[in-house]
């Protein structure tokens, strides 16, 4: 359910009912000092307090010939008083720093809070005999999940009737977010997944914000947790078919899923049986069940997929995958391919028969590129035959990405030119074993899809008998859509919009992107519901937010795509202010997705602009290999090339740049201050990777080993003078002015140490101008972890805080 949680964190605002304006003129403060005139354009109000000194402890490290000092060191220890006082000394700077901002803060979240609705709620979605939901309560933080009981399968127009009714049966309360924050002061939940008999919730949870998920077993019968040895660190989940039997996936000190075990409900043993252990470092493991149930599968990868990962597949290098019979779960393994360098699977089950989407050489032909994904198929008695069917290939311009299946259709993700697209194919397939057929030989139905640029989401979709599959369509522009798409019939229907109050009289239908192909396929009678159809068109605010998409010409020639938006009523060319987002890891799409957040700054002029440099995703995976390893430059130099892009075009004012990344984001934003301080006004780092160079040296951190292939192995030379040629710790300048910086860590944050941000800024205060220095300020949450505390309103306060440090330290007065 974390997609539709997405969905359920994105609620509405409405634009602010006065007047809103900006000036290039600060708005400074009678009792606080400035800056110099000659370090700045314009001056920024500061405390009087100086910002906190830590101690320096002589440390050297030395490598491959180099050595280098890091008097910082120190702060890996963080149960050092002396670490924790500083975090507090840099958290009270914060404050004062922030002080003179409270107003317009409170400006910022009365209108976000005000704009959003009372409740928020996903529609129900059907799983087996029983519909399950998601709400927020009013004036709560978090979700509750639900479910009641359904009546027989209907229509279209009758599944929407149904949505309209405020009850289907008795509701019942499956897991309620709120009441485990109020016991614990923190919640993250990892993975929920339901018995196949609906009797059992098995979730993980975390309740410190370190990522020591708990694995918790609810019995829904009678509201209880099922009573059983504890259990840590636990990453993944899946049931077998006696709904007795729960298999899951424990991590190593590293956070790395290295174990599969399972657990017998009831049958008093104290020690779960232990399946499979991968015991290479740089492999972890995950575990997912086919959609029919009839098999689970083990993925041993050679890398995690990131925090914000979708398709697991494209992020791995290579790959093994077993199966276990679902049906006997105690039967052991059953090793689908043997590992080979670069090649991977992806399984589900169908009636008798794997298949797998795979980038495996074709042995027949040389349709497929070395990359290129395609579609095959073999016996599930067979399935370490050498012949496997090939089913399918994706055209030269198209690329396979994802596939999901059901009993009578299979679903395919593909991305043409950049472009994502979704199609269904009827089950069972006729298979051509003399000619390699295309996509298109297969009579496929392209789901019509905004024309805008847009994400498309995948719902929980988790009935294997259904004909009905759901999305979540967003973009910049356009609030988050809910599409039921009925593959047996080739019709849609809109079951829910995002609504946006203030600004609905401005909202426009788009058109559909492949409207002509859909209804080449319809008979008389589908065409007739399809006309029915197209009055439910989607709204987007193209009329009064301009979304425009570019391709920047990178240092190296390559064409970087960057996305534009701003208001089409308040921007000015070459004055207004902007902010560039960057990711750039990991192979990883930049979230471009509807964000009502972003109204605050949009409806006061400003232009917010996302940058899919190298090393992210756009399409094949040639884009993530040319911008990681020893290619991670290129990601940085096609950042720096997109905000150049913004101010000579005039998009913004010369002097108005910002940049924002999160994560491993900040690695791009970090460097690129370094190599071009003069080209960003402002930043801000939130949970920030900065100290890579020394991160990756030390193997027992979390993640590192298994981020050796992602950014190199600094014990290799070559990889070692890679790094240190970016690494943003190691390459501060020296003496001269650094823009201002709003860096927030977590305390318990596990995949990224707190003293990255805290060692990045006491170097930074130590060798940059001492005015500008006094503007890169620390904000710790001293519980959380990686992923904040993830709220609703919560939520708010975070955003109203990073939008008015901006406001502040770019010279901006707001009326």
């Amino acid at each position: 359910m974390t997609r539709l949680f997405r969905l359920l964190c994105n609620t509405s605002l409405k634009a602010p009912s006065f007047s809103l304006s900006f000036t290039l003129i600060p708005s400074l403060s009678s009792s606080s000092s400035s800056f110099s005139s000659k370090c700045r354009a314009e001056p920024i109000s500061v405390p009087s307090q100086l910002p906190p000194v830590p101690k320096r402890v002589p440390f050297t490290v030395s490598l491959h010939g180099h050595s280098w000092q890091d008097p910082y060191h120190w702060m890996r220890n963080i149960s050092d008083p002396d670490f924790l006082d500083y975090l507090n000394q840099e958290n009270s700077y914060a404050r004062a720093f922030m002080a003179d901002t409270q107003t317009l803060q409170r400006t910022l979240v009365t209108e976000m809070k005000n704009q959003m609705p009372a409740k928020v709620s996903t529609p129900v979605e059907r799983f087996g005999p029983w519909l399950y939901y998601e709400y927020i309560p009013e004036g709560k933080e978090y979700p509750v999940f639900c479910r009641r009981l359904g009546t027989k399968r209907r229509g279209w127009a009758e599944r929407l009737l149904s949505y309209a009714k405020a009850g289907l049966g008795r509701e019942e309360i499956l897991l309620d977010w709120n009441e485990v924050a109020e016991k614990h002061g923190y919640v993250h939940i990892g993975q929920c997944r339901i018995s196949p008999d609906h009797n059992f919730l098995a979730y993980t949870l975390d309740a410190t914000g370190g990522e020591l998920f708990m694995l918790q077993i609810k019995d829904l019968r009678n509201g209880y947790l099922v009573p059983r040895a504890p259990v840590d660190r636990v990453v993944s989940l899946a049931w077998a078919q006696d709904c007795q039997t729960l298999f899951y996936t424990i991590a190593d000190e590293n956070q790395r899923a290295y174990r599969v075990l399972c657990t017998k409900l009831g049958s008093g043993n104290t020690d779960d049986i232990l399946i499979f252990t991968e015991s290479d470092p740089s492999y972890c493991v995950d575990l997912t069940s086919t959609k029919d149930g009839k098999f689970i599968t083990v993925n041993s990868n050679s890398r995690s997929s990131s925090e914000e990962g979708i398709y697991l597949f494209t992020t791995i290098s290579f790959s093994y995958v077993y199966v276990v019979d679902a049906t006997d779960p105690l039967s052991g393994l059953q090793r689908v391919h043997e590992r080979v360098s670069g090649i991977q699977y992806f399984l589900e089950h169908h009636f008798g028969f794997f298949y797998i989407l795979t980038n495996a050489p074709m042995k027949e032909n040389m349709m497929c590129s070395s990359d290129g994904f395609y579609l095959a198929r073999c016996q599930a008695g067979d399935i370490q035959s050498t012949t496997w069917q090939n089913i399918f290939y994706a055209s030269k311009d198209t690329i396979l990405q994802d596939m999901d299946i059901f009993y009578g259709h299979l679903v395919l993700f593909l991305n043409k030119r950049g472009c994502p697209m979704i199609c269904s194919v009827d089950l069972p397939i006729n298979v051509d074993c003399k000619h390699q057929m295309r996509i298109e030989d297969l009579d496929p139905w392209f789901f019509p899809v905004p024309s805008n640029s847009c994400s498309i989401q995948p719902g929980s979709n988790l009935d294997f008998a259904s004909s009905v599959y759901r999305v979540v369509l967003s973009s910049p522009v356009m609030p988050d859509v809910i599409v039921d798409y009925d593959m047996s019939r080739r019709i849609f229907s809109i079951v829910q919009q995002e609504e946006v109050l203030g600004v609905s009289s401005n909202a426009r239908s788009c058109s559909l992107r492949y409207e002509l192909d859909t209804q080449e396929h319809l008979d008389s009678e589908k065409v007739e519901n399809n006309q029915s159809i197209e009055l439910q068109r989607w709204k987007d605010f193209s009329e009064t937010y301009c979304c425009e998409r570019k391709e920047v010409i990178s240092h190296d020639g390559v064409r970087v795509p960057l996305t534009i938006l701003y208001s089409q009523k308040v921007w000015k060319s070459n004055q207004s202010p902007g902010i560039l987002y960057g990711y750039g890891a990991y192979g990883e799409v930049l979230d471009k997705s509807w964000c009502v957040d972003r109204l605050s700054l949009l409806d006061r002029g400003w232009v917010m602009a996302f940058a899919d440099v190298r090393g992210g995703a756009d399409g094949d995976s040639s884009w993530h290999k040319s911008g990681s390893g020893l290619f991670k430059q290129n990601s940085i130099y096609d950042f720096v090339s997109c905000g150049k892009y913004l101010i000579d075009e005039g998009y913004v004012h010369r002097d108005q740049l910002s940049a924002i990344g999160v994560s491993a984001g900040c690695l791009l934003i970090g460097a690129a201050l370094n190599m071009y301080p003069d080209l960003f006004r402002a930043a801000i780092l939130k949970v920030p990777f900065l100290d890579i160079l020394n991160s990756l040296l030390d193997p027992s951190l979390p993640l590192t080993t298994l981020d050796y292939e992602e950014f190199g192995n600094p014990q290799i030379k070559s990889q070692f003078e890679s790094i240190l040629r970016y690494s943003p710790y190691e390459n501060i300048p020296h003496g001269g002015c650094h823009p201002s910086v709003l860096l927030t860590a977590s305390f318990n944050d596990s995949r990224v140490g707190v003293w990255e941000a805290a060692k990045w800024v006491a170097k930074v205060r130590d060798g940059t101008c001492s005015f500008c220095s006094r503007s890169v300020i620390l904000k710790t949450n001293m519980s959380g972890g990686h992923f904040g505390e993830g709220g609703r309103y919560i939520q708010c306060e975070e955003i109203a805080y990073e939008y008015a440090f901006l406001v502040k330290v770019m010279g901006i007065h707001i009326n």
